[in-house]
């Protein structure tokens, strides 16, 4: 039996997970958790919007990979009688009244409200918004998400509390014979209470057949740059600069550094496809984002800086980096240029830490 184990000092106990109150609850944790989902080929989601719709229906989530696959996700409670089969069809209908949209028609179409009431211009801006790693290439995207609309090859994901056999089966059955076309996440997530603590569990219910790959006559896959621990490879990409520049550099590589070393820090450097842009990743655990990326664009320092991230992991630290940086504020990744000083370092130093647990 797959779930919780606790040993309180005597026998093994299975632990019971905490029924969600409605879907709206599991519907709601998952939108502002999409990390959450262990999809097959382990892509990143950056959710576009909620009860979005397409066609006669709302579909609960509409997010979109960083290769520009649309992803359709469908809600729903193990008690609610439309788990056993109806989920299906509802999400199959989904992504065929997706298929054949053009980028701008669905941009000023179903998505028009998401999109503005998030302060983003189109659906590149929004996955911009969070690319820490400066990894999305905007002409690739975008043909790689028209390719997909107009083939209608979508991820659809289907998350429960609990699967029923007869679904199981149905997604199954679907996810072996559809494999050219679409790939099938049946995921369940449950939420248990241990010592006082929430833990999430969610796992992979149908067979992992891998990440989509085209058959023939379908765009080749998008050329990706390379992620490497530590910050060795960043280091190495300043060795040409000089005065202020590189000493620039340095400080920041070596505070970068400094908040490795914490224990739920990890640092890596991402190197751009036309090795001209490097990147400095202080990524908080298990989260695998950051509050800040560094960069190197062209041989030029900059800081940019995630407010979603200061939100969720050092919200008592953004008022004072704001503080310090007035009158700017923290957006969705915007830049500091001449705002790194020693304060501001400091101020993300502590950062790291609240978010660190310390």
């Amino acid at each position: 039996m797959t779930g919780i184990w606790t040993n309180s000092g005597g026998e093994w106990e299975s632990g019971k997970p905490r029924a969600f109150e409605d879907e709206a609850k599991l519907h709601e944790l998952i939108k502002e958790n999409p990390q959450f989902l262990p999809l097959s080929g382990s892509p990143r989601l950056v959710v576009l919007g909620s009860e979005i719709r397409l066609g006669n229906g709302y579909t609960d989530i509409l997010a979109v990979e960083t290769s520009g696959r649309p992803a359709i996700i469908d809600v729903k409670l193990e008690r609610n009688p439309e788990a056993r089969k109806a989920i299906v069809s509802q999400i199959i209908a989904y992504a065929a009244f997706l298929q054949g949209f053009g980028i701008e028609d669905l941009e000023q179409g179903p998505l028009r409200r998401f999109l503005g009431d998030a302060g983003h211009a189109s659906i590149l801006d929004a996955v911009k918004a969070e690319d820490q790693e400066g990894a999305v290439d905007a002409d690739s995207f975008r043909a790689s998400l028209q390719d997909y609309l107009q083939r209608g090859s979508f991820r659809l994901v289907l998350v429960l509390d609990d699967v029923p056999a007869e679904l199981e089966r149905v997604v199954a059955y679907l996810d072996a014979i559809t494999v050219q076309a679409l790939t099938i996440d049946l995921i369940t997530l449950k939420v248990y209470e241990v010592g006082g603590v929430q833990v999430a569990l969610p796992q992979r219910v149908s067979p992992d057949l891998g990440a989509y790959q085209p058959s023939g006559g379908s765009r080749p896959a998008a050329p990706r740059g390379r992620l490497t621990d530590g910050s060795a490879a960043f280091r190495a990409s300043i060795a040409d600069t000089t005065g202020e520049t590189r000493e620039m550099f340095d400080t920041l590589i070596a505070q970068a550094e400094e908040w490795g070393a914490l224990s739920n820090v990890c640092l890596s450097t991402y190197m751009g496809v036309k090795g001209e842009n490097y990147t400095l990743l202080p990524r908080i655990m298990p989260d695998k984002a950051g509050l800040v990326t560094i960069w190197n664009n062209n041989q030029q320092p900059s800081v940019q800086v995630w407010r979603t991230m200061f939100e969720r992991r050092a919200p008592r630290a953004l008022e004072s980096v704001e503080r310090i940086i007035e009158p700017g504020r923290i957006g969705k990744g915007n830049h500091l240029k001449e705002e790194i000083t020693p304060e501001i370092l400091k101020a993300l130093t502590r950062a790291y830490q609240e978010a660190n647990g310390d």
